[in-house]
């Protein structure tokens, strides 16, 4: 089987596919105040190109896939792409990121389509805070989703987007929430994609000080192995029944590991997520021999590392960064 190198011997297995741009919620990390014209239903992946490119990715060493928006609960369709995708050979880890909204109503059947693991949004657990924060969510449904995903058998993990001034005054009551919920709460770096770099400068927080909460407040903490494809750095406090992790893209780059490829709502390939480079591999989806032409030139083109944030900007490659949100990508 054919396996997907990179020009720094970086393996690749792994792809997150955003089949939406829609959300119900406007994040302040994810989109603009007034939101974004989304995509028409003609400009986004068909279910069957999905299935397909899933496919070919598989038959290229894939075997890793994480479906992403948006919201992807928002598709009706969602439940059937996860089956079809869960029957081709070579895909063993279907995993999907969502703010937990529709997971009352859809986790059950997603659990029985062959999903396995959920990445939810929170950022917050203040009612009002979390209403700011998604700019009108309501955080009641949220921790209804991650009740009834627990109680279906997920692995879960929930992601805690840490912005100075919103939520880093609560990284302790995030700690303490692991020492009796099986989740694995992991504490992301605020990253400059779609917002002014003056803003994200005020904003961004590293996650050191995750450790010296810890040590301040007597909780005895080591690091452990979790299964997944994420960069986090994971730790267990003692005793505790869940986990913690960081993400830091910004002090502490893991890009020389990185193992993905982004797939966007309409088609296009990044291959790495903060530069502006994508290709169309829409119209190459029935086409295998020219599907992987395409897909190993994306790989060729990608650079060591994402540059965010840079101190001496004179020393930047690519000074492109993606024109896209985080909503138009998937994360």
């Amino acid at each position: 089987m054919k396996q997907l190198y990179d020009r720094y011997d970086r393996l690749h297995n792994y792809i997150r596919i955003s089949i939406t741009d829609r959300c119900p919620l406007r994040c302040v990390y994810c989109m603009p105040k007034e939101g974004l014209p989304f995509f028409p239903t003609e400009r986004v992946l068909s279910q069957d190109e999905i299935v397909q490119m899933v496919e070919n990715f598989a038959e290229m060493g894939i075997s890793k896939v994480r479906f992403t928006g948006g919201e992807p609960l928002l598709r009706s369709d969602v439940v059937d792409i996860v089956r079809r995708v869960h029957e081709i050979p070579g895909i063993d880890d279907i995993s999907a990121t969502t703010n937990g909204l529709y997971l009352p109503r859809k986790a059950a059947a997603l659990k029985e389509a062959g999903l396995q693991r959920l990445n939810i949004s929170l950022d917050t657990f203040d009612a009002e805070r979390y209403k700011k924060i998604t700019r009108g969510g309501n955080i009641k449904q949220v921790l209804k989703g991650i009740e009834v995903a627990a109680e279906l058998g997920f692995m879960i993990k929930l992601n805690v987007v840490v912005i100075k001034g919103q939520n880093d005054d609560e990284l302790l009551e995030f700690l303490n929430y692991t020492r009796d919920h099986n989740v694995n709460i992991r504490f992301i770096e605020f990253m400059p994609i779609g917002n002014p770099l003056k803003t994200w400068q005020k904003e961004y927080v590293g996650l050191k000080n995750v450790f010296d909460i810890c040590d301040e407040n007597g909780l005895d903490y080591k690091p452990i192995e979790l299964t997944g494809n994420g960069p986090s750095e994971n730790f267990k406090i003692k005793d505790a029944v869940g986990s913690f992790g960081l993400i830091h893209p910004i002090s502490n780059k893991f890009c020389e590991t990185c193992n993905r490829l982004r797939i966007t709502p309409d088609g296009y390939l990044k291959a790495c997520l903060y530069w502006d480079e994508e290709i169309n591999i829409r119209q190459a989806i029935p086409d295998k021999e020219e599907f992987q032409r395409l897909i190993q030139k994306a790989l060729d083109n990608k650079p060591l590392n994402h540059e965010m944030a840079m101190a001496d900007a004179d020393k930047v490659v690519n000074k492109a960064p993606t024109w896209r949100h985080m909503s138009q990508i998937g994360g």
